[in-house]
This record gives structure tokens, C-alpha cells and sequence, in this order.
């Protein structure tokens, strides 16, 4: 399966880029009433150092001189396109949104995929990551521990922390919550400056 192999690769090259150098992060939290989203980004950047086409490895240097070498996967398009002296960003990005849903139905749980490659012709790179919908009931709230126990489709038993006492006023035991979770990882290559 096609869609396996980029995941690992796209999950290859994420593990590998932490390994260059500490990311760059940070963690957005908006919140309203009924629900709250909290945002947690992560970016490393590094420079094409060294391109072997026959084993389509790339060498990438981060700005402390730190190197690492990456087998690029055949289903990364267009790798011909690429440079020494060329910028990689990889951007990994996780969310999770809880909000109050008013409506009844069972417990569920869906996932869908996130992909998308680089077109044809353009500089390699891509996104990928999937997004986890749950519908669960909540059987407690106990707004001294600031906690709030969810059951899941499978009957699992989950306690999820809300900071907020304004979000506790919204959530009474028989409710159902629906919770988003969605991870991805962007690699983007620019042209680095003329040489």
C-alpha cells in the first residue's frame, strides 16, 4: 500500500530532523463556551548539504552543524527537483478540540486520512496525518480534581483535564462530548540562496 509506505516515510524523516537540532515550538489554546482546542506546533529546519540520486539520499545540515542522512522513498515525487543548498522545513502539528455536543446516538469513533503530495514537477514535499473523531458519554464530572470521565465506542474509560471551571459548568454526567484529534506532518522544500 502506497499510502503505508509515505506514512512511514514521512515518519522516518520527522524522527530523523528532531534528531538535527531542538524544534522550534509552540502551544495555542483558544477556548468558548462548551468547548476548547488547544494547537501544539513543532518546525525544524535544515540545508541540503549532499544529494546521492542512485540511493535517493539526501544529507541535511542543521544551523549548529549537526547532519543526518535521509533516504527519500520512491513515492516522494520529484525528487530530481532537488538541490544542495535547499531548504527542508518539516512542521509537525497536533490538535485536540473537545467540545459539548447536545445531540444523543451511540459512542463512535471515525478516522480519516490527511494526504497530500507535492505536484508534479514542483519542489518535493507534502503533508500527511489523519484526524480521529469520538463521540463519548460522560459518566462523571468532578470539578474539584477539574476532571472529566469519558466512555468511549470500545468502553473505555478515559479522565480528561479541564482547566477551566467556566468549561466544567457545561458538562453534566449523561452528556455525550465529541473529541477531534488530529496530527500531521508538513515537509516543505525551498530553493536556498544563490551560491
Amino acid at each position: 500500500m502506497k499510502t503505508n509506505r509515505f506514512v512511514i516515510a514521512m515518519a522516518v524523516l520527522m524522527a530523523a530532523c528532531p534528531a538535527l537540532a531542538q524544534p522550534q515550538t509552540s502551544v495555542d489554546v483558544t477556548k468558548a463556551p462548551g468547548s476548547v482546542t488547544a494547537v501544539g506546533t513543532a518546525k525544524v529546519t535544515a540545508t541540503i548539504v549532499a544529494i546521492e540520486p542512485s540511493t535517493r539520499t539526501v544529507t541535511l545540515k542543521d544551523k549548529k552543524g549537526k547532519m543526518v542522512e535521509l533516504q527519500v522513498g520512491e513515492e516522494a515525487r520529484n525528487f530530481d527537483q532537488l538541490k544542495v543548498g535547499d531548504i527542508v522545513t518539516t512542521e509537525y502539528q497536533e490538535a485536540m478540540s473537545l467540545s459539548l455536543s447536545k445531540t444523543n446516538g451511540p459512542r463512535s469513533a471515525t478516522q480519516r486520512l490527511i494526504e497530500k503530495r507535492a505536484e508534479p514537477g514542483a519542489k518535493p514535499g507534502g503533508t500527511i496525518g489523519r484526524e480521529i473523531t469520538v463521540m463519548a458519554d460522560v459518566v462523571a464530572v468532578d470539578p474539584k480534581a477539574k476532571t472529566v470521565t469519558l466512555k468511549g465506542p470500545h468502553g473505555n474509560l478515559v479522565d480528561v483535564h479541564v482547566e477551566d471551571p467556566e468549561q466544567m459548568k457545561n458538562v453534566h454526567k449523561g452528556d455525550q462530548v465529541q473529541v477531534v484529534y488530529t496530527e500531521a506532518v508538513a515537509i516543505t522544500v525551498t530553493p536556498g540562496a544563490a551560491q
